[in-house]
């Protein structure tokens, strides 16, 4: 089967958004060249931008174009109400972000990727692009195995089965069957929800030919926020379903108690040492980046590295110590809109 074959499945395409005015009509219309896109669903947490007006625009002019409101403002609960609403409709659901660029014929080719394997789940990789400043360094470092720590849908990926990777495409039987996304965690849902279909015995594929252009927080502020929340989703991802981190994914976690000691550093020397090693070799790695991409903006992705090394650390810190100290009572409950089986 090739690339280019029909669909051989209706598609539920749903893009969760909030103030997306400046990407939204682009974005539609590429969809909408792909027919394999059966119901393109607008999940709206209540944009101001103009972004609801475009839709409408669309709307009048395009049968298979939808507009949702989703008053919860997260994904994960605007996927869900797309599915419960139309799901019946499709046999599959693809997650579409709004913000990302994705190749020619994106959702056909999930689909056929998809039949071909025999599996549930498609995942794809993820490529950074940012055009300059500190955005470019964004970019360096979540394209690099420092910033990502060699996660499977980043850099050289290999097509095969894995346990996650970045949403794409899921059938809609299994996606119900796992309960759906958990609409307590704005982040990390879908890394939460990979591991319920991974328990049911869904399989999931990574497409590397089919990677989304993702465009990075541009501010030192925002991407601490993102990484703070990030680290947070993935602790208690992990305390839910009693399961450890993956080295690389451990690594991360000595950096926020490392800086905490380096503050008793004119007391005790030797306590900057760790902090001190992990910012050389942070601030290094993106000098050679730079040196080796012959852009000085990329020489950023050392302190972008750093940020997000930090506040996923602290994030993910302080989520499991005030689980701790509740005895597990800060975990929020899971919230699964379909009967999980």
């Amino acid at each position: 089967m090739t690339a280019s074959a029909p669909p051989p499945a209706s598609v539920l395409t749903v893009i969760p958004c909030l103030n997306e005015a400046a990407h939204i009509a682009a974005l539609i219309e590429h969809l909408l060249a792909d027919p394999a896109n059966t119901r393109i669903v607008v999940a709206d947490g209540g944009s101001t931008d103009g972004t609801r007006d475009i839709v409408r625009r669309l709307i009048a002019g395009e049968p298979r174009v939808t507009m949702l409101d989703n008053p919860d403002r997260i994904q994960s609960a605007g996927i869900n109400r797309a599915v419960a609403r139309f799901g019946s409709e499709a046999t599959w659901l693809a997650r579409i972000d709004a913000h990302a660029l994705y190749p020619d014929r994106y959702v056909t080719r999930l689909t056929v990727t998809a039949e071909a394997e025999g599996v549930d789940a498609v995942v794809v990789r993820m490529e950074t692009r940012a055009a300059s400043g500190f955005a470019r360094g964004v970019a360096a470092a979540q394209n690099s195995r420092l910033g990502t720590g060699g996660a499977a849908h980043r850099g050289a990926a290999v097509a095969g089965l894995v346990d996650h990777g970045h949403h794409a495409l899921m059938r809609i039987a299994a996606f119900r069957a796992a309960g759906g996304y958990c609409e307590t965690m704005p982040c990390n849902e879908d890394a939460e929800l990979d591991l319920r279909l991974s328990a049911l015995g869904h399989r999931i594929w990574l497409a590397p030919d089919l990677p989304v252009t993702y465009f990075p927080r541009g501010t030192a502020h925002a991407l601490a926020r993102q990484y703070w929340r990030y680290g947070a989703g993935r602790a208690t991802t992990m305390r839910r379903h009693s399961r450890k981190l993956k080295l690389r994914q451990a690594l991360p976690l000595v950096i926020a108690p490392a800086c905490v000691a380096a503050l008793a550093a004119p007391l005790y020397p030797a306590l900057a040492l760790p902090a001190a090693g992990w910012a050389l070799l942070c601030q290094g790695w993106g000098l050679g980046l730079a040196l080796r991409q012959r852009r000085a903006d990329v020489a950023l992705a050392g302190s972008a590295a750093m940020i997000m090394h930090f506040a996923w650390s602290a994030g993910y810190w302080k989520q499991e110590i005030a689980a701790r100290v509740s005895r597990g009572r800060s975990v929020p409950a899971p919230v699964l809109p379909f009967a999980a089986s």
